[in-house]
């Protein structure tokens, strides 16, 4: 208790200086200038393909805040700063209302593949341990992402993304729950190498390059499962 504490004292204070205010979207406006988004997205925002984000549910400002970054460059990406480039403020704001009107989907259990064992260094026929299961790993991010590990300077993902994965809308942090598996996985392995950089005050930055791929994994299917 006294670690979630000290976590959710360090989410206030960026809370402070990371607040955006932006104009509302019309969501009817949207659902029109969101037609190109749903070839990768789902026409509601719950994509089906695990490596694209789901949309739906999201904080507008959150939403507007990437798509800016993706038109600016300050975050990279060739098909997002493509799409990013023809578009206003105001569809953006459009886009951002219509998305988070809709429910987020549940995902199904993650599936572990050859490469958790190796990362985890358990199952190795030496050893003669057991491989860990799915479950394993959801128990090891929940654990991470309620309590962090403070020693190492990892900060709870509960401090800033609240318990239930829904983010804080005034601070500007984004709803987590229910994203996809590979997705997260994704994210936080760019913010550990930088190559994502366009996080305010480098918060995500300075989480990630302190965890190892296997609690990235964990903590990614944890949230994955979250409703």
């Amino acid at each position: 208790m006294k670690k979630q504490w000290q976590a959710l004292s360090l989410a206030l204070a960026f809370a402070s200086t990371s607040s955006v205010s932006l104009a509302e979207g019309d969501a009817d406006a949207g659902k029109a200038k969101s037609a190109t988004c749903a070839g990768c997205h789902g026409e509601i925002g719950n994509s089906m393909v695990a490596t694209f984000p789901k949309l739906a549910q999201q904080h507008p400002a959150y939403l507007i805040k990437q798509l800016q970054a993706f038109k600016d460059g300050t975050r990279k990406d060739a098909m997002m700063s493509s799409m990013a480039m023809g578009l206003s403020d105001d569809d953006m704001a459009d886009i951002a209302e219509y998305y988070s009107e809709h429910k987020v989907s549940d995902n199904a259990l993650p599936v572990l593949d050859s490469d958790d064992d190796e990362e985890t260094g358990k199952g190795k026929p030496a050893e003669k341990t057991a491989a860990p299961t799915v479950q394993d790993m959801i128990t090891q991010g929940g654990d991470l992402y309620r309590n962090g590990d403070l020693p190492r300077e990892v900060s709870a993902c509960i401090a800033c993304h609240g318990p239930q994965g829904q983010g804080n809308k005034p601070a500007g942090f984004p709803l987590l729950k229910s994203q996809h598996a590979d997705y997260l996985i994704k994210a936080l392995t760019d913010f550990k190498s930088d190559e994502r950089s366009n996080n305010p005050e480098n918060i995500m930055h300075m989480i990630a390059k302190k965890m190892t791929g296997e609690e990235i994994k964990a903590v990614a299917y944890y949230i994955s499962m979250m409703k």
